[in-house]
């Protein structure tokens, strides 16, 4: 009888000790399906649940103003809760300007930088423009009749756009920059020609440029894609050099042992065989950054990206 209490006993806190091991998050991306932090958070569900350092993860899409509303309802809503993540970066920074949004990234626990990755700027397969320099051309003879689609109102998309008609010679405040808020819907914009150019991530875009649907004119980083045939800005003689980054946060007023825990089980995604994989499928470069060194990036980020968005008129 003895052994049958210590075995059960045994069995019980082996069982608990499981149950300990499989935390349970719910992600929110601040986007539409589609886009970048959709992709992001639900790369996260997948390696975080198939890796077993999460027992259950859900994915919430709550859209709109460059994840504002999304990340005003998660400071809101969320306060103290160990189980809330959202997903965010560049974009988000740059629309919490733009909007003047009461509700900043201070508010929100930081986490860590996860990825980064190269902007594009594409054309759909029937576009005359065969050239990046054919469409800066297009730029300098009339910036308001090109169209250009990409996310929400200064984001890493917009500042894109504003740094590479400043580098054509162009006045970046009088370029025609369509914003949307998620990639789904700028890409069908594309593909539809209703626009005459598209500037966004890589991986929204890839699927399309290797079907050849989507022309691709070049890439923002300051080397080339592997395996990608098109010219960095700077190769075709644009001096610019931007690469978007997401990055994920926890609720506010979570306590430091609770943020701690969650850093570590982020730190075992990133570390895992499936990350890695997710990275590679992606075209995402790993620029894991945690602690406290990712909030005074965070901090660094924030003020240059100030600089940009007020000299392309966004920001006063």
């Amino acid at each position: 009888m003895k052994r049958f209490f210590a075995a059960a006993i045994l069995a019980a806190g082996l069982s608990t000790s499981a149950l300990a091991q499989g935390a349970s998050y719910e992600i929110l991306a601040p986007a539409s399906p589609g886009g970048g932090w959709d992709q992001t958070a639900r790369a996260m569900q997948t390696v975080l649940q198939d890796s077993g350092i999460a027992s259950d993860v859900q994915v919430v899409n709550v859209p709109g103003a460059g994840g504002t509303i999304g990340l005003a309802q998660f400071v809101r809503g969320k306060e103290g809760d160990p189980s809330a993540l959202i997903v965010g970066g560049y974009v988000m920074v740059g629309a919490i300007l733009t909007n003047n949004s009461p509700v900043t990234l201070d508010q929100v626990t930081p986490i860590a930088r996860l990825t980064g990755e190269a902007e594009v700027v594409v054309v759909p397969a029937s576009s005359p423009f065969q050239t990046i320099d054919d469409l800066a051309a297009a730029l300098k003879e009339n910036p308001g009749a090109v169209a250009i689609a990409g996310g929400s109102a200064g984001g890493t998309d917009h500042i894109a756009a504003g740094l590479f008609a400043e580098a054509a010679g162009v006045d970046p405040t009088k370029i025609n920059y369509i914003a949307f808020s998620g990639g789904g819907e700028a890409l069908a914009a594309i593909l539809g020609a209703q626009v005459a150019a598209g500037i966004s991530g890589y991986g929204e875009f890839e699927s399309q440029i290797q079907a050849g649907t989507l022309r691709l004119l070049a890439v923002s980083t300051e080397e080339r894609i592997e395996g990608v045939d098109a010219p960095t800005l700077k190769e075709a003689g644009y001096d610019v050099a931007l690469e978007n980054w997401r990055m994920v946060s926890a609720a506010p007023g979570i306590t430091p042992e609770q943020a701690a825990e969650i850093t570590a089980n982020i730190e075992k995604m990133v570390q895992s065989p499936e990350w890695k994989e997710t990275l590679e499928r992606n075209n995402w470069q790993d620029t894991f950054l945690a602690g406290d060194a990712f909030k005074q990036q965070l901090a660094v980020d924030t003020e240059n990206t100030r600089e940009i968005l007020t000299k392309i008129g966004l920001v006063k």
